[in-house]
């Protein structure tokens, strides 16, 4: 572990992680996973080594999982492999394991003694009918710290590594108005941008509304075409795969001049805008950086996810099968972390 300890020492502070700090010391102590094998299948980046080294202090013996579709830092996993650690593919006829911390269900064909954590919402589908015990971490509070502020504010990321850091007075028009999008809308009105939404005004918040700045039906394709028009930048965060598929809105999109993204893990522009009309051609944008989520703002999801396997290891036998939630009581103590010793309080009051 010598040279993880020395790249997570270089690139951060203990402030920018704090949850899985704290777990690495308790676990280093109380060895919760004393001795079982776990597969850890997150998305595989330089951020993500806190959570292994949280996972071997609590000695598990660690596995790491690679499934297709899925962006990973091959540096990375080169890194881990170096170090000793096993690589797996989810395609990889399965073997017994103890636990799986899964990420959108690449690994739910397999068959973990103890049962899986699901990291995302998207493994919901494939997990709900599972005969193991499954703790869903996108399930509870915690996942909007990074959904709303960790992916609202790596779009701006990415979009300033291509060269495009000044919002002041441009117009942006952002589609969907959930976590993502909600996110998008606070970080974009920080920066000075002319906020357009299109969505469900039904769906938005009181909070998210007093940072929009022109409001637009998504059923009302006409006006939607029009905003776009001269816009400077459009990007999609509806979470439905050709969500922008409708009417004219395609056409409007491929004659604007304004930069396009996709901030969805699917195609949310449909098949009748080009993929070379599209930044990074229709893949999520923030995957295209070193760190898709600032570790700051992913470090109580990751934690919580870690959390999920102790959990199971320690209620062996007593759970149901299929989707657990996470309990509030595990959640609660890593919000208090996260507020008290890290750096991103005054931006998760806006959660409240």
């Amino acid at each position: 572990m010598k040279k993880i300890n020395e790249i997570l020492a270089a690139a951060y502070t203990e402030q920018d992680f704090p949850a899985a700090f704290h777990q690495t010391k308790l676990w280093a102590k109380t060895r919760p996973l004393e001795g079982l094998t776990v597969i850890e299948a997150s998305p595989i980046f330089r951020n993500t080594m806190t959570k292994y080294r949280a996972l071997v202090a609590a000695g598990a013996r660690l596995i790491i999982g690679i499934r297709d579709g899925i962006i990973y830092d091959a540096a990375v996993v080169e890194l881990m492999r170096e170090a000793g650690f096993r690589i797996v593919r989810w395609d990889d006829t399965p073997f017994e394991v103890d636990l799986i911390l899964d990420n959108a269900g690449g690994f739910s064909a397999w068959k973990p003694r103890l049962g899986f954590a699901e990291l995302t919402r998207s493994g919901y589908e494939k997990y709900k009918n599972s005969d193991k015990p499954v703790f869903l971490a996108d399930g509870g509070r915690i996942k909007r710290i990074e959904t709303f502020l960790g992916t609202g504010e790596s779009f701006y990321r990415a979009m300033a590594q291509r060269g495009y850091a000044d919002w002041a007075g441009k117009k942006l028009v952002i589609f969907g108005s959930g976590k993502v999008g909600s996110g998008l809308i606070f970080y974009a009105k920080q920066k000075g941008a002319y906020v357009v939404s299109v969505t469900d005004p039904a769906s938005v918040s009181e909070k998210t509304r007093e940072r929009i700045d022109e409001l637009v039906d998504f059923r009302d394709t006409a006006k939607t075409a029009q905003v776009v028009a001269d816009a400077f930048a459009a990007v999609t965060a509806t979470g439905i795969c050709g969500a922008l598929d409708r009417d004219g809105v395609p056409e409007a999109l491929v004659a604007s001049s304004a930069l396009l993204a996709n901030m969805g893990v699917e195609d949310e522009f449909g098949p009748r805008v080009p993929a070379e009309r599209v930044l990074g051609e229709k893949r999520s944008l923030n995957f295209f950086l070193e760190e898709p989520t600032h570790l700051k703002y992913i470090d109580a999801t990751l934690a919580l996810h870690s959390a999920g396997a102790v959990y199971l290891a320690q209620n062996a036998g007593k759970l149901p099968s299929g989707i657990i939630l996470p309990p509030a009581d595990i959640e609660d103590e890593i919000l208090r972390i996260t507020r008290e010793r890290g750096c991103i309080a005054e931006e998760m009051d806006f959660l409240n």
